[in-house]
């Protein structure tokens, strides 16, 4: 049997990229304004991480997932490293190294919506080596987050340009000058824009890049050479654009528990369903918006994620 250390072997169906943490989460009176405050009347943790719960969420659906990521080799590395130990994905390739591990402290109001702040320099320090490099290609589907250093992305954009690179989606996961403070560059989005298979935004992410938000973002993005555009807007709902046109799809109406990591099981499923499975965008969109919606019911980044039969489910009762 290869060693796994060596990244050979029987890869995962999906590898993402990028970090996994420790999330504090403040249950807060009121979003605080500038110079302003709030009270939490509890305050709860969690694992997260955009590239542990989009594995996480994919192994849900049913694909065979892994993670590559840095941990730090603090107490929070440790809780963390134990925890993907216990879930359903593959985690040869993460790694414990000196530093503190990235973590996050979150905000969360009554209606479920929350404001996030990353700690940490981990992820930043995270590089792709040649194992990571051979995971990677095996994989039938990789995904990466803005979020990763540009060191990361410039190994990643090197497969994605071969004739046998699997299929690659990116999120744009943030505003340019959160980017710029976690080490990824404007130069790099504008790579990826034309190199990803499928490239997701949100509301946030694209006003700040593009300038436009919603249609207006995925044809902006279609023009410069996107294959596949996924415009999120949270309860707004998405717009997804790929060759055959633009599709705009409506979100669930949900009582939501907490918005944390709805768009990461947004993004899985539209890896599961439109990547891999083939589906029609409408298709996809509409599989993807349940299982957000699912995820969205229960407190944590992964508390709701979904299998597949619950998201067929969910759908077929609407």
């Amino acid at each position: 049997m290869a060693d796994p250390a060596d990244g050979v072997g029987d890869a995962p169906e999906v590898v993402t990229v990028g970090a996994a943490t420790v999330d504090r989460t403040y249950r807060v009176s009121n979003m605080p304004r500038p110079d302003g405050g709030a009270y939490a009347n509890a305050v709860e943790e969690s694992f997260g991480g955009v590239g542990a719960n989009v594995a996480c969420a994919a192994a849900r659906l049913g694909r065979s997932a892994g993670l590559i990521a840095r941990l730090g080799d603090d107490e929070a590395g440790e809780r963390v490293a134990a925890d993907l130990a216990s879930s359903p994905i593959d985690d040869d390739r993460v790694r414990r190294e000196p530093g503190t591990s990235t973590h996050c402290v979150i905000l969360r109001d009554g209606d479920g919506r929350r404001s996030i702040v990353t700690a940490g320099d981990s992820a930043r320090r995270l590089r792709l080596d040649a194992a990571d490099r051979r995971r990677l290609a095996g994989a039938d589907a990789v995904f990466l987050t803005a979020y990763n250093p540009d060191p990361v992305h410039g190994t990643a954009l090197d497969l994605a340009g071969r004739s046998d690179a699997p299929s690659v989606a990116f999120d744009l996961s943030g505003p340019l000058a959160e980017l710029a403070g976690r080490g990824a560059s404007e130069s790099t989005v504008d790579r990826w824009v034309e190199a990803a298979d499928l490239f997701v935004v949100g509301d946030v992410a694209a006003e700040s890049y593009l300038g436009r938000t919603g249609r207006e973002a995925a044809e902006a993005l279609r023009a410069r050479g996107a294959d596949r555009v996924a415009a999120t807007g949270g309860s707004a709902g998405a717009v997804l654009a790929d060759g055959t046109g633009v599709h705009e799809l409506p979100a669930f109406d949900v009582a939501v528990a907490d918005e944390t990591g709805a768009g990461d099981a947004y993004v899985a499923a539209l890896i599961d369903r439109w990547l891999l499975a083939g589906e029609p965008a409408r298709e996809a969109g509409r599989f993807a918006a349940a299982a957000a919606a699912l995820n969205v019911r229960e407190p944590g980044a992964r508390g709701g994620l979904a299998t597949a039969d619950a998201v067929e489910a969910f759908l077929a009762e609407r």
